[in-house]
Order: C-alpha cells, then structure tokens, then sequence
C-alpha cells in the first residue's frame, strides 16, 4: 500500500521499481592489484616483475632510474605484459625488463587496466589500477653485478603456510643487509587453489621485501601437489624457459634445480599426473651446459640449491637417489663448493665424500641460512627463531 501510494499508477510502479532495483545494486567495483608486485629472476641485466590484478586486464610497467628527479618529471617508457606480439588479457601480469645496468638502481610502477571485450577489430575497456607513486615512493630495486668484490644471500624453506615466521626468519638472517632472498621450496602444503599461495606466504613476502628485494624461488615437492600445481611458472620465473635456472652475484655463481617429488613417479599418491624421472634427466642434460660455460668456470664459487638433498643413505627415498645419480654426479666434476637443501624439516650436514665430493647442508623449516663471501672465503650461518647458531662454518673456493 505504501508503494502504491508514493508511486501511484502502473507506469509510476515500474519506474519506482526500477529506481529502486537500480539503488539496491552495488555498483560494479573498480579493478585493483590484488597481490604483488614482486622481483623475479634479477640478474645484471634483466629483471622480471609479477603482479595480479582482480579483474581480467592488460599490463605493463613502467621503468625510471632512480637518480634524484621526480617520479612525474617526464613520461616514462612503458612495457608491457605481452605474448607472441598480443597484450595479454590475464590476471597474473608479467613483464621481464632487459637491457638494465650493473649494480643500478631503478623505480618501477605497475599498471593494470580492465578488459570488458574484445572483437575481432573492436575492444572495450574498464578502469585502470597502478601503483600510488603520488603520496608513496615507488619501489625501488638493484640489478646485480657479477663485478661485485662480494655476494650475500639469505634461504628460507619448508614454510609451510606459516606466513606469520617469514619476517622474524628473515631478521635473524639480517636480510635486509644481504644482497637477495632465495626460498628454497615447500612455502605451502599444497597448491589447490591460488588464495593458499597468497595467504600462506606471498602477500607476507611482498609485504616484507619481495617488491625491492631480489628473490629467487626455488620449488619443492609440495609446491607440485594440487590443482593449481600447473600454474606455478606463471608465478615464479614466469619469464624464464624452466624452473631450474643460474645467476651470479659477485664472485658467487648460483644454480638453482628443480628436484621433484620425492616418491616414484607411479606412486599411488600421484594419481598418473607426475612425469619427474623424464623431467631430471632433462634438466641433467641443461646442467652440463651449464657448468661447462665460461660464466661458471671463471666464478669463484659455486653454490648449488635444490630442495631435495641427493641421497647419502641406503633407505633414501627415490627423488634423493635420483638427485644424486642425476644432479650429483654431473656436480662432482664442477668444482662445487656446496650444495644447500631443505625437505627433511632437520638440519643436517654432510662433508665432501668419495660418492660426493662437495659439502651438503640443509636448512631446517625452523631456521634461517645466509651465506656471505669475504676476503676470498664463503661463509654459512644458520640460526633458529631464538638466534641460537646452529651451523657456522666457512669454505675456501674450489678454484682457487
């Protein structure tokens, strides 16, 4: 009765109702950056920078040096998310800048904007989101040099969803001292959906110093498991060929390999979906490449990470023997100074033996490992929530 009142005759009742749905509505909101943006992959000259928008959308970044103008002084360049010639329509944005300087400084901005369609000669789109670099500065990061005299580094792993031991992790490590953050696998549980990749740990990350800090993502077995396993190069290493890959720092040439599960291929917890025995062979294959390039040879030390430590027992389990007959033994003729792993939730170490020749220490899920190069020597720290030490030791060069 009071509508009939208010809006009195049928014509006045339609366009009251409508009024009313239209008021009732929420309006549609406005595209933002969910999550990031994060480092990946920095070298001396190349960087890649990830980010994800809500709404399906294209991206790009822009690129300033970091020299004392303001950040609205000119236009800068802008590069953009694209793929085979196409911007991309997506929500996980990437973009890898090239042709960056040694040991330099650079301010960066991400951007996002809202595809609502597209035809075959028209489009529509939506808001843009971007970075605030107006009442905020804009991230800042450092390329490496590998002319640097020194190289530090810090490795947390097997976190497991306990986002919330990330920083004080990392403050025992004096991370943001060290020159980059390498995770060495394991951050989650499993990978069914991507809300557990932001909870668990990479919304703590950027918050703490994956925006400014280089960060290299190592993966474990657990980040294989779940539905959304397929999609992690599109997070990590997004513009790299593989997820085992090689930097160097400083006197420091790294390689990073991806061990795989640790149970047999054929395992009933796999369910058919893993192929990883292929999978290390290749990536053996890639290995010898990699140690047999100038780049490595003429580096003073060389530090190898993988999640899975090779095998050094008659009970270990198949990935730990295959990380030993197939990474291991391709090792044993580089000159490796040592190989840091995760995986056991312990931590363990193992001297230089026949079978082995280069030292392997892994790092418990409780404990933070930075290394750092000094006056010709590789040095190693491990301390625990408390600070306690719990491995401390130093190495001479293997090429020297």
């Amino acid at each position: 009765m009071k509508f009939k009142k208010y809006c009195g005759g049928s014509k006045a009742t339609l366009i009251c109702l409508v009024a009313t749905l239209m008021l009732s509505t929420p309006l549609a909101k406005a595209i933002k950056i969910a999550h990031g943006p994060y480092l990946q992959n920095v070298t001396d000259s190349s960087a890649t920078v990830v980010w994800i928008s809500d709404k399906p959308s294209i991206g790009w970044i822009e690129l300033a040096p970091d020299d004392g103008t303001n950040y609205y002084a000119c236009d800068r360049p802008k590069f953009f998310d694209v793929e085979t010639g196409i911007k991309r329509t997506a929500h996980i944005h990437s973009v890898k800048l090239s042709g960056l300087r040694p040991g330099t400084r650079y301010r960066y901005r991400v951007y996002a904007k809202e595809v609502l369609g597209r035809g075959a000669a028209t489009g529509r789109y939506g808001a843009i989101a971007a970075l605030d670099v107006f009442t905020a500065k804009p991230p800042v990061f450092t390329t490496l040099d590998k002319n640097r005299k020194e190289a530090s580094f810090v490795v947390l792993n097997d976190i497991h969803q306990r986002d919330s031991l990330i920083e004080p992790m990392l403050k025992q490590a004096d991370f943001e001292n060290r020159d980059m953050v390498i995770y060495n696998g394991d951050m989650v549980n499993a990978f069914n959906t991507d809300s557990i990749l932001y909870k668990g740990f990479l919304d703590e990350t950027v918050r703490v110093f994956a925006k400014e800090k280089p960060w290299y993502y190592v993966r474990g077995n657990h980040e294989t498991r779940g539905k959304a396993a397929e999609t992690f190069h599109q997070y990590f290493c997004p513009r790299e060929p593989h997820l085992y890959f090689a930097w160097q720092q400083g006197p420091v040439f790294f390689i990073a390999l991806d061990t795989g599960e640790d149970k047999p291929d054929d395992d009933i917890e796999y369910y058919g979906f893993n192929c990883y025995d292929d999978y290390r062979t290749e990536q053996a294959r890639w290995l010898k490449d990699i140690i047999n390039s100038e780049a490595y040879k003429k580096a003073p030390f060389h530090v190898v990470v993988g999640h899975v430590p090779p095998a050094t027992s008659p009970d270990a389990w198949h990935g730990e023997i295959e990380v030993k007959e197939k990474f291991a033994s391709i090792l044993n003729k580089a000159n490796v100074d040592v190989m840091i792993c995760a995986h056991l939730h312990q931590f363990r170490y193992t001297p230089a033996s026949a079978e082995i020749n280069f030292p392997v220490v892994v790092n418990s899920n409780n404990s933070s490992l930075f290394g750092e190069t000094k006056d010709g020597k590789l040095h190693l720290h491990i301390a625990d929530l408390k600070g306690r030490t719990v491995f401390d030791q130093t190495f001479e060069s293997h090429t020297r």
